[in-house]
């Protein structure tokens, strides 16, 4: 990589096994095209639409993914649950958790000679979950290692409501490198370079079925609004899959982000 730069690849939310071949398809080719140094992906859904056990991780580790983040339905399998507690997990989960859980919801990865620090945090509006606020989470984070320095700070803001991700953004503009939506599982069109040097995005989308809702076969999707009952897991494994991530550049000397663009590729499994 060279000196003065970091090019940052963030996945959206993997989605099942459709999702995992996707990756394995199509991130070697994304690695070698834009000079990838830090692959990033949010593995919530990963092990057929909940959580994360050993093997669907193993399966996007060996495609090129480099660490992951999480978010709400990371506790949906004991095997994930285990993997949070490992001591050097690969894996994050949102830090404004209540303390005393498994895991850890920041890490300071080494590539080469950059220090990145990735953060990762759980939004409050419209989400069961009842988190601590991840405003002063994320500051007291920021405060935390304020005499260190970093080449790049990541941000995956897991969480529902587009106010609150923009809000967020704007709260940390200039003090870190990106601040990255995931959850809604639908990429929106806002990449952009805040004012102070932050790049923003209020949700990188998905990996998984492109004809689905959400990565869920439609049929399931469709009938619990219809009949009210509860959805079904249910996930296509073979079809046309989608590919959503971020590229972000940072400048090392000064931790601002000086280009993001949207990735979206589709590859028949």
């Amino acid at each position: 990589m060279p000196d003065n730069t970091v090019n940052i690849l963030f996945i959206g939310d993997i989605v099942g096994k459709i999702g995992r071949k996707a990756i394995t398809a199509i991130l070697p080719k994304l690695r070698k095209k834009h000079n990838i140094d830090l692959v990033i992906a949010n593995v919530e859904n990963l092990a057929h639409g909940s959580g994360v056990t050993h093997s669907t991780l193993e399966e996007i580790q060996n495609a090129g993914v480099d660490f992951c983040t999480s978010g709400n339905h990371i506790w949906a399998k004991p095997e994930g649950v285990n993997i949070l507690g490992m001591p050097d997990s690969p894996v994050l989960r949102p830090a404004n958790y209540p303390p005393g859980l498994p895991g850890h919801g920041e890490k300071i990865l080494t590539i080469g000679t950059k220090s990145i620090l990735v953060i990762n945090l759980l939004g409050r509006m419209f989400m069961k979950a009842s988190p601590d606020c991840p405003f002063r989470t994320l500051e007291a984070i920021l405060t935390n290692h304020r005499e260190k320095k970093f080449d790049a700070i990541i941000v995956d803001f897991h969480a529902e409501a587009t106010s609150e991700k923009k809000a967020l953004g704007l709260f940390v503009d200039g003090k870190v490198s990106a601040v990255l939506g995931t959850h809604t599982h639908i990429p929106t069109a806002d990449e952009q370079i805040l004012p102070m040097g932050t790049a923003y995005m209020t949700d990188v989308g998905f990996v998984g079925a492109t004809h689905s809702v959400l990565g869920f076969s439609p049929e399931s999707s469709i009938t619990p609004h219809i009949l009210q009952l509860p959805p079904k897991a249910d996930i296509p494994e073979t079809g046309t899959a989608s590919l959503c991530a971020a590229l972000v550049t940072v400048q090392s000397s000064t931790g601002h982000a000086t280009h993001i663009s949207r990735i979206y590729q589709e590859v028949n499994i």
